[in-house]
């Protein structure tokens, strides 16, 4: 199979496409054949060595935590998937051994899969795993009541905007800080938009002059400093040694990829794509990336 693999930590420049071979499925995994590969920021600080110091460093490597494709083969101890099935994943620890979504086949424990939503086309789905366990564990964390207000940072972003939609779900009312060419978006998602920049903390009290009664930080950077003492609870994914704010990191638990997977089957989940790459543009797809400024998920196409 083809695949995008690195041999030393670095960043776009370090990737090259190889022919591997066919991954070996475990009893319970199953082999699944990519339709899309979604690229997240945790890609480039991995593939940077960011994790060097806390696990052992094993090359080549195929990179890519979120996967959208079909099995082609269950394991017998996989029972709950069938070749055809399509399904989407959070392929995290099979990168860690040297097996992730950056290819055309990817070997996967059946924990780390559930079934596509049949709504979505294949790069938008291929978006949801990551962002939106964050999303869903985040606003859990928050847990916004019917009725209270919830202010997200980067509300346009790959996690912002999946954690919007989750807490207007839930009926909660949801300011959004973004860039203008962004508010479009956010005004179609039912999000009421609030501009970045000086002056930021006093357009949100415009909104909300009694305060929010929860913030979400997807943005880091000092933000949750621009907006001080406006949110009586505050988790972050961004920025982990903020005063007062509680700090989320995504895990993978199999009944939260669930519970994204059927809200977008539900029609309550959108993910905005903001370009395809094939394959052998992988280095081009992570560049773009990295600039951080795609309005949008970027994601592979084998």
């Amino acid at each position: 199979m083809k695949a995008v693999v690195y041999h030393r930590f670095g960043g776009p420049e370090v990737l090259a496409i190889a022919e591997l071979p066919e991954p070996k499925v475990n009893l319970d995994g199953v082999l699944v054949r990519v339709r899309a590969a979604a690229l997240n920021p945790a890609d480039l600080g991995v593939q940077a060595g960011a994790l060097a110091g806390s696990r052992e460093s094993y090359f080549p490597v195929v990179p890519g935590w979120d996967v959208a494709g079909v099995v082609e083969r269950a394991g017998p101890a996989a029972s709950e998937f069938a070749p055809g099935d399509e399904v989407i994943g959070y392929v995290r620890g099979e990168v860690e051994h040297h097996n992730g979504a950056y290819a055309e086949l990817v070997a996967a424990d059946v924990r780390t899969v559930v079934h596509k939503p049949r709504s979505l086309p294949w790069d938008q789905a291929a978006g949801l795993p990551l962002a939106g366990l964050t999303a869903v564990q985040a606003i859990d964390a928050l847990a916004p009541k019917p009725g209270e207000t919830l202010l997200v940072h980067a509300a346009a972003g790959g996690v912002g905007s999946l954690a919007a939609q989750i807490a207007l779900g839930r009926g909660a009312r949801v300011l959004g800080t973004a860039s203008e060419p962004n508010h479009g978006y956010l005004r179609s998602l039912g999000v009421e938009p609030v501009r970045y920049g000086d002056g930021l903390a006093g357009r949100v009290r415009e909104l909300a002059p009694d305060g929010v009664d929860a913030v979400l930080d997807t943005a880091g950077r000092g933000t949750l400093a621009a907006t001080p003492d406006i949110g009586a609870r505050v988790v972050s994914i961004a920025e982990f040694d903020h005063p007062g704010a509680t700090a989320v990191f995504a895990r993978l638990v199999p009944e939260d990829l669930r519970t994204v997977a059927e809200l977008a089957e539900a029609g309550r989940l959108k993910v905005r794509v903001a370009r395809t790459f094939p394959l052998g543009q992988a280095a081009d797809a992570q560049r773009l990336l990295a600039e951080g400024h795609a309005p949008g998920r970027i994601v592979l196409v084998p």
